[in-house]
């Protein structure tokens, strides 16, 4: 009697090899995520010695862009601004690769870039870091990465990308991870503006800044909810919906802001550019509405998209 024979094991999937052009404080991150989920990562920077770490850790590091670049399909790049991009890559051969461009930049350099790669022969995602490095490679931080552009290279490399934080994808057009960045990020400012505000009020009083943090903290995480509203009236284009306080108690309360900061010795000027759109708007007829509207007199282009077109 002759034993069947046992087929043996299917291997695992080897994680793919890829290509890192950046070792600054981001790049150095997601170059060790990846090495130590087990990826083939080829390392490249301007400045040799910065990548020179990487090689203890795994990371061969090429000579050149072009060099790295030939040396697998998929290509990152993450280094200072757009222009840096093209200059970098101005003599490797892109034919065939997959490029992901996690640059921060603007979406008109998204698309740009995306029929800059397409015409020499490369797939393209741009993509926004939504992190800071110390987040990148933790699952349990909350980084992830907005991803836009050819949604085959996505599909294909998605389980990659998400090695060092989780990933988002908003669609074909390349332009569109860049335009969540920035306007999560500008969001972030105008809060940050608010926060500096706040502290600057309480300075010079017995008011610790530290007993003070909590309030803030509890205080704009309840009123954070606001956006969701006002994406339900901006896509209705009712901005008389749900109104709570309407405009013209908003630009009466603004009053008091002034006189308080007054009072206090602070410059108002954190405030002012927003207390003034609320006050145009307002002159325009729409008191009983709600403040989002006031988003018409910034789209310089006219012409809004009740709807979400």
């Amino acid at each position: 009697m002759t034993d069947n024979p046992v087929a043996p094991p299917t291997p695992l999937t080897s994680p793919t090899a890829l290509t890192l052009l950046g070792t600054g404080a981001m790049g150095v991150a997601l170059a060790r995520a990846w090495l130590s989920a087990g990826h083939p990562v080829t390392v490249w920077n301007r400045t040799p010695a910065r990548a020179e770490p990487l090689a203890a850790e795994g990371a061969t590091v090429a000579a050149s862009a072009a060099e790295a670049v030939a040396a697998n399909r998929l290509v990152v790049v993450c280094l200072l601004d757009d222009a840096s991009v093209g200059e970098t890559l101005d003599d490797a051969d892109l034919t065939g690769r997959d490029l992901v461009n996690l640059t921060t930049g603007t979406p008109a350099q998204g698309r740009a870039r995306a029929a800059w790669a397409e015409a020499r022969g490369a797939r393209f995602l741009d993509a926004g870091i939504m992190a800071v490095p110390p987040m990148i490679g933790h699952a349990e931080s909350g980084a992830y990465v907005f991803y836009s552009g050819s949604p085959g290279l996505f599909e294909e490399h998605g389980d990659t990308l998400a090695v060092p934080a989780g990933t988002r994808y908003v669609g074909a057009d390349p332009g569109f991870a860049a335009l969540h960045d920035v306007a999560l990020l500008s969001a972030m400012s105008g809060m940050f503006a608010g926060v500096l505000h706040a502290f600057a009020l309480i300075r010079q009083e017995d008011i610790a800044p530290k007993d003070f943090a909590p309030l803030l903290v509890s205080w704009l995480g309840a009123m954070a909810p606001n956006a969701l509203k006002a994406a339900d009236q901006l896509q209705s284009g009712d901005y008389g919906k749900d109104v709570v306080s309407n405009l013209a108690m908003q630009v009466a309360g603004n009053a008091t802001l002034l006189a308080t900061a007054e009072e206090q010795g602070v410059s108002p000027e954190l405030l002012t550019p927003y207390m003034a759109l609320l006050e145009r708007w307002q002159a325009e007829g729409h008191g009983a509405e709600d403040t989002t509207g006031a988003v018409e007199l910034l789209d310089a282009r006219g012409g809004g998209a009740p709807g979400g077109r």
